[in-house]
């Protein structure tokens, strides 16, 4: 029952955590239940209470779920529901604005339990930062838009045109509005508005 249920829910490789599962079962019964399932091969255990299905491979011990996937499903998003975004350098080299790629995992998310936390994943350090306000599918890209131009010295200078050419694209792309922008940015510091004015971003908001 459980295995038909584990491989109707989720794709190989995919992170399958335990609490997320739904069967009318105890939560002792049910690690168990994972624990002769990892025994006979048909499941692999990552970590504490997270699973997956093996992905088949030619290579010996199949492919291994990444700890990317692994932050990404647990604190950025997970079953289509949006509680986190990447933030800092992890952000930046997303963005393009720097070339410096970074261990470090850096993740603002609804899951984090305080302020500030570091965490280490299987050997990866993730920098875990409590949001300011609610993380929503609806709001996430203007949290991270402004996440990010708070801590705009570190990446930007006056002559860095690719930095401003970058930000425009990402607020075109996103499709952030100016209302939008208004409505949270007093949850963060006064100097990102000299950032929005110096680089004329309210130009480009929708």
């Amino acid at each position: 029952m459980l295995y038909e249920y584990l491989i109707k829910s989720y794709q190989p490789n995919e992170p399958i955590f335990l609490c997320d599962i739904d069967l009318p079962v105890s939560n002792g019964n049910l690690r168990k239940m994972m624990k002769d399932l990892c025994d006979i091969g048909k499941i692999k255990r990552f970590d504490i209470g997270i699973y997956y299905l093996p992905k088949k491979s030619r290579l010996k011990g199949g492919v291994p779920l990444s700890v990317d996937t692994v932050a990404k499903y647990k604190y950025v998003c997970r079953n289509g529901n949006i509680e986190g975004y990447y933030s800092g350098y992890t952000f930046a080299n997303m963005l393009g604005v720097t070339t410096q790629v970074s261990y470090t995992i850096e993740i603002v998310s609804n899951n984090a339990s305080a302020k500030v936390r570091e965490i280490d994943l299987q050997g990866r350090r993730i920098i875990l930062r409590k949001s300011r306000v609610p993380i929503t599918n609806e709001n996430y890209q203007i949290l991270q838009f402004l996440d990010f131009l708070k801590d705009a010295n570190e990446y930007y200078d006056d002559e860095n045109d690719i930095f401003e050419n970058r930000i425009r694209k990402y607020i075109v792309d996103e499709n952030i509005k100016k209302d939008d922008v208004d409505l949270y940015i007093k949850y963060y510091p006064d100097k990102i508005y000299r950032y929005i004015y110096e680089m004329r971003l309210y130009d480009v908001f929708a």
